[in-house]
């Protein structure tokens, strides 16, 4: 079975909105969980958080940055063409519930996942602040849906072009100032996710963070997504990928996403120096 994509949005520089019919995979999906598609037979499989869902249509809404060979391949298919398969829902939804006072931060590509969570939050009858940051406002988007879902929406721009000038950590202690805050949930790049974990822990605030680590297979059986969360591993793709981030070693994240870049690089500059020859 193919999954059709039924349409497709640049959204900005090189970062994709698509959605493919996926009745089968969006019947029981919730915020916070993913999915894994391989763009073709031959292709690798990647993992992408669920950005939206229609159940009603059957629907399912990815945003990804093509980046690698599998996501630059999917940013090459068009509307009316088929994915070769979508392994999903995979992952713990987010923990739901009525908390009170909750932000989510989104970083950079976070804020594909953070719409059905704040959506899911505020359905949930709490007061939502959405802080939405990026380099510069040609890397933001959603912002009408980002509004929909939230009770008030803040955006941060690295330059200022958008928004308020820094970074979403600079809003987050200005509520953090303002008032109480219950509950907060960060999704995006590990540095950031690490510099929210910190402010939240120093003022009693609990915290999740959504890890991305490497993944393979989404069923635990491969290990690569493995992190160690209050001294016990835990595996993102079936633990995960919410985990409590003041107990997260965010060391041991990094530095085990640094050895695959390098040997990402690696191989990068041997594929080039095989197409020299």
């Amino acid at each position: 079975m193919g999954y059709k994509i039924l349409s497709k949005v640049e959204l900005c520089p090189n970062q994709y909105e698509i959605t493919v019919l996926a009745p089968f995979v969006v019947k029981n999906a919730k915020a916070g969980q993913f999915i894994i598609f391989r763009a073709d037979d031959n292709g690798e499989r990647v993992p992408l958080t669920i950005a939206d869902v229609n159940k009603d249509l059957g629907t399912l809404t990815l945003v990804f940055m093509a980046v690698g060979y599998s996501t630059k391949r999917l940013a090459s298919l068009n509307v009316g063409e088929e994915l070769a398969d979508i392994v999903g829902p995979l992952g713990q939804p987010t923990n739901i519930k009525k908390y009170g006072t909750v932000v989510c931060l989104a970083g950079g590509y976070g804020a594909a996942p953070c719409y059905l969570i704040s959506k899911a939050f505020k359905d949930a009858g709490n007061k939502v602040y959405m802080i939405m940051g990026a380099r510069n406002k040609e890397l933001i988007f959603w912002q009408d849906k980002m509004k929909d879902a939230c009770t008030e929406l803040f955006i941060t721009t690295d330059d200022g072009s958008l928004g308020k000038k820094g970074f979403v950590t600079d809003v987050l202690c200005e509520i953090i100032n303002n008032e109480k805050i219950d509950y907060a949930i960060a999704v995006g790049p590990m540095p950031m996710m690490r510099a929210v974990a910190d402010i939240t822990k120093d003022k009693g605030i609990y915290t999740e963070a959504s890890m991305n680590p490497i993944m393979v297979d989404g069923t635990g059986m491969c290990g690569a997504c493995r992190l160690t969360v209050d001294g016990q591993t835990k595996f993102a793709c079936v633990d995960g990928p919410d985990f409590d981030a003041h107990k997260i070693d965010f060391d041991e994240v990094i530095n085990r996403m640094k050895i695959y870049k390098d040997i990402e690089r690696k191989r990068s500059d041997s594929c080039n120096l095989l197409k020299k020859v």
